[in-house]
């Protein structure tokens, strides 16, 4: 069974094909800059790269130069499109609507539609995608995978917001979280790896990387993450603010003259590392010139990973321990000193870093970089969010 992933950013389209056989990747590739000049197709299959520099002024263009770069005579994989038995589409916000993995139909289309408030950048950017791919493969099955599902297992009183209660009960104002695919995918692996059945086990998972999110999975299932009821709250991020008093986004906005949609736009877009250190989102940047003693780019990233720190404290508190901590994502798995920073003086969790191990370089396989005294495993697990929305598509299917 050979299932498509559809992953729609805003101005991107990743995708892989999955041989579920397997679960080996068939072909994957990237679609950049969707809607702005200079757009281009990175193509990878038969161990080859091929990039396709053509213009997508929407996603109904990426779409169909996905289908036929995987079709292709040269770089193709496939000899129809009716070789892909099923399509996973990644979609970011649920609401209340969607609490699991869901068939995509005309009616979860239009309920889909309704929920584009919660995730104006991307919920929109998946249903173009999702209407594209019905177009070219109207007979193909395809499914909803959501971000939040993994996190529908959290508990009342972790998710809600003290708010009056009826504005609950009317706009389901509450806390969603985030990255639900990657959190889920690398709890499971971490219990693969350590030999131990999920359900035994206390892990702490820190997604991080340009979007950042640490989740508590006690016996598998998420009791608590960072992200809220958007993907803006939680630690400071490449260029988001994260948990901030609100008081002082409304003291922002009146004196610089913004509405509520520039103040949000200002948070989302221009604070976390970008905005503390002045010179980039990109973790590579800001380590490179902490190095050269750049003073705000030091403050970033201690600002980064203490509050990392006060997440995994907090989550081991709230799971009356931890057994694992598992780093993953861009900064989690290539970023060593984030990772020491973060595990540094916790040992009253009885947690120890191997700093030599730690700064060993990233050859994309798990890695075990606890010390030798410590009582919490502490494992480097690459994400695979991909894989997980496959499975979970034939599962559904």
């Amino acid at each position: 069974m050979k299932v498509l992933v559809i992953n729609s950013g805003s101005s991107s389209l990743k995708y892989q094909l999955i041989d579920m056989e397997t679960e080996g990747v068939v072909a994957k590739g990237t679609c950049e800059r969707i809607g702005i000049p200079g757009s281009k197709l990175t193509h990878k299959a038969n161990g080859q790269e091929f990039v396709y520099e053509q213009e997508m002024p929407d996603h109904n263009v990426a779409v169909s130069l996905v289908l036929n770069a995987l079709t292709d005579e040269k770089a193709g994989v496939l000899a129809s499109m009716d070789e892909i038995d099923a399509v996973g589409h990644r979609a970011v916000a649920s609401g209340e609507v969607f609490k699991k993995t869901t068939l995509v139909t005309d009616e979860t289309i239009a309920q889909m539609e309704e929920l584009c408030d919660l995730a104006p950048l991307h919920n929109p950017a998946a249903l173009i995608g999702v209407k594209a791919c019905r177009a070219a493969m109207p007979n193909t099955p395809m499914a909803f995978v959501f971000d939040t599902s993994f996190h529908f297992t959290m508990p009342d009183y972790a998710y809600m917001y003290a708010i009056d209660y009826t504005d609950y009960e009317k706009y389901k104002i509450r806390r969603y979280g985030f990255h639900g695919t990657s959190h889920k995918f690398v709890s499971q692996e971490a219990a693969k790896y350590l030999g131990k059945d999920a359900k035994d086990l206390k892990v702490i998972t820190c997604h991080l990387g340009n979007g950042s999110s640490i989740t508590a999975v006690d016996g598998g299932k998420s009791v608590d993450t960072s992200m809220g009821f958007t993907p803006l709250a939680g630690v400071p991020m490449g260029t988001r603010s994260g948990d901030l008093d609100y008081a002082a986004a409304e003291y922002l906005a009146k004196k610089n003259g913004w509405d509520i949609s520039e103040t949000l736009t200002y948070l989302n877009k221009k604070c976390g590392m970008a905005g503390i250190s002045g010179v980039s989102s990109d973790f590579r940047d800001l380590t490179a010139a902490r190095d050269q003693g750049n003073a705000r780019a030091k403050l970033a990233l201690d600002m980064f990973a203490y509050a990392c720190k006060k997440y995994v404290g907090a989550y081991a508190a709230a799971m009356n321990g931890v057994d694992c901590i598992v780093f993953t994502a861009g900064v989690g798995e290539n970023t060593p000193c984030v990772r020491e920073a973060i595990c540094d003086n916790m040992q009253y969790l009885g947690l120890e870093i191997d700093k030599e191990k730690n700064l060993e370089k990233n050859n994309g396989a798990i890695r075990d970089i606890s010390g030798s005294n410590s009582k919490v495993k502490i494992l480097i697990i690459p994400t695979n969010e991909e894989l997980v929305i496959a499975r979970e598509t034939v599962e559904l299917l």
